[in-house]
């Protein structure tokens, strides 16, 4: 008997020991879970924070982009208080532009800032507010059109491949092709 009572004495104990340690682990589970959740939210108001140039000197891919931007004395303006849509291509849209293009852009700043104001809007169009045949006035003062076929989102003829990147002074669209002003093209 007296050995029955010591055995269920420990099994008791040891149910509550084991449910103080459960108990305590999804305490700390639980706080573990709210400290990567604000990690989180720290990182994505951080990136918020940002502004378009920012943001694209960041991603690592818009290194062209940056450059032409600079050159064009436009970083200012896209660090601005905004707010601007900016359909960004990639590095990679950059060198399939023809052979020659983009060191002629670099050496013409009026040809190079009408070219990348072709690709910023006024205001804040994230994809949600994007429509079928939307046509948009760029900064340029010509329009672009998007076009919507089964959820693919182009505008004129580049696809948006990555969308509604937030930052402090507008979204940017990423955009697989440099696309040119009319007015360049039919020259």
């Amino acid at each position: 008997m007296k050995l029955l009572k010591i055995v269920l004495c420990l099994l008791i104990a040891t149910s509550l020991l084991l449910s103080g340690c459960a108990e305590q682990t999804q305490e700390e589970s639980m706080e573990t879970e709210e400290m990567v959740t604000e990690e989180t939210e720290t990182e994505e108001e951080e990136a918020v924070e940002m502004n378009i140039v920012e943001t694209a000197v960041a991603a690592g891919s818009f290194d062209t982009l940056v450059t032409a931007v600079q050159a064009a004395g436009l970083a200012e303006t896209l660090s601005g208080e905004g707010p601007f849509t900016v359909f960004a291509p990639t590095d990679e849209a950059f060198a399939a532009l023809p052979e020659g293009t983009l060191d002629e852009l670099l050496e013409d700043e009026e040809a190079l800032t009408s070219v990348l104001t072709y690709h910023v809007v006024a205001g804040k169009a994230m994809s949600g507010d994007l429509s079928d045949m939307m046509v948009l006035e760029t900064l340029q003062g010509e329009e672009v059109t998007i076009y919507i076929t089964d959820g693919n989102v182009m505008v004129n003829d580049a696809n948006v491949v990555q969308a509604d990147i937030e930052t402090s002074n507008g979204v940017i669209h990423v955009i697989d092709k440099v696309i040119l002003p009319p007015s360049m093209t039919n020259e």
